[in-house]
């Protein structure tokens, strides 16, 4: 494992890992246009060798796929691996709030007692392991109450079947909810240069209560690589495809921004996209950016970014190009 990787502590857990994290939607496919398995497989092992250890993986990422594939990739290298998955959306039960259909099947909301045992075992198989490092309520469940959440994570800890506790999507009451309920370790958060909401109405709460938080979405879905060429079309179920978030008029105030901050990267003899994730890094509150990767190139490229401290004066750079070029951007 790479010396060079920042560790960071999950909150009181006791638990640490890689401070880049490796999330894996899109190894599941679902929403991406398909996946290949063995490119994936490729990807979390080169994550693993360049000392990326924070593994984020959730049952509803296809449906059980994405964790089948880590659970393959990980199989001999679970004492080099802090695994993060999720529970709370099912497609077992029919109970709870019903959220979207994937395959054909209904998905739901729903985080009660009798679902996540059922979730946990269904996760535990499908990776090939008998406990979770990081434990996490995907979308919240408006038909149960987060106290009884709570208390039903609060007995898989005490049985070590999980050893931290997380919830993500949550509002700034939920999250009060939770804090209340029991010891939250950390929340999961859609968090870029061009998502900053939760600075104002969750990271003021993690900081207060010693909690740690995931970013998601680092790199705008990939917006952010400053690689998408304003001539790319998405195709499939590609999630990107008709989203105004990938305009030819963003892409190209991404160039502009990737302009601007060409002599920080090359100080660094860094990418654009290891830029941003070190910045991600350096934000107040923020203890981890999880970075989508499908191919070992691209994992590589990601766990560089681990490697990188950014400097004031970098970092006021980036930020006067923020400024510049990433306000009113198409939503």
């Amino acid at each position: 494992m790479s010396s060079r990787q920042i560790q960071r502590p999950i909150g009181r857990s006791g638990v640490s890992a890689s401070a880049v994290g490796l999330g894996t939607w899109a190894i599941g496919g679902w929403m991406w246009g398909g996946t290949d398995e063995q490119a994936s497989i490729r990807a979390i092992e080169a994550s693993i060798e360049s000392g990326i250890s924070l593994i984020d993986t959730a049952p509803a990422y296809g449906l059980g796929r994405s964790e089948e594939i880590v659970g393959k990739a990980i199989k001999g290298k679970r004492d080099k691996v802090v695994i993060a998955t999720k529970c709370g959306l099912n497609w077992h039960s029919g109970k709870g709030n019903h959220f979207f259909d994937q395959d054909g099947k209904p998905v739901h909301r729903y985080l009660g007692a009798n679902g996540i045992a059922h979730e946990i075992e269904q996760s535990l198989n499908r990776l090939g392991t008998d406990y979770i490092d990081l434990y996490i309520t995907h979308w919240q469940d408006p038909t149960t109450p987060i106290a009884e959440t709570m208390a039903t994570l609060e007995k898989l800890k005490a049985a070590g079947k999980i050893r931290a506790i997380g919830a993500s999507n949550v509002s700034a009451e939920d999250l009060e909810l939770y804090v209340s309920a029991g010891q939250i370790d950390a929340i999961q958060e859609r968090y870029s240069m061009i998502d900053r909401e939760i600075e104002t109405s969750l990271l003021p709460i993690t900081q207060r209560n010693d909690i740690g938080t995931l970013s998601y979405s680092s790199l705008a879905l990939g917006l952010l690589t400053g690689t998408i060429d304003p001539s790319r079309e998405f195709t499939g179920d590609d999630q990107r495809k008709g989203n105004p978030r990938f305009s030819a008029a963003n892409r190209q105030k991404v160039a502009k921004l990737k302009q601007a901050i060409a002599p920080v990267a090359e100080q660094h003899k860094a990418s654009m996209a290891q830029i941003v994730i070190a910045w991600t890094l350096a934000q107040p509150g923020i203890t981890f950016g999880l970075c989508g990767a499908r191919t070992a190139e691209q994992a590589l490229d990601n766990a560089r970014a681990g490697e990188i401290t950014l400097g004031t004066n970098e970092l006021a750079i980036i930020d006067t190009a923020i400024a510049a070029h990433l306000t009113a951007m198409d939503a």
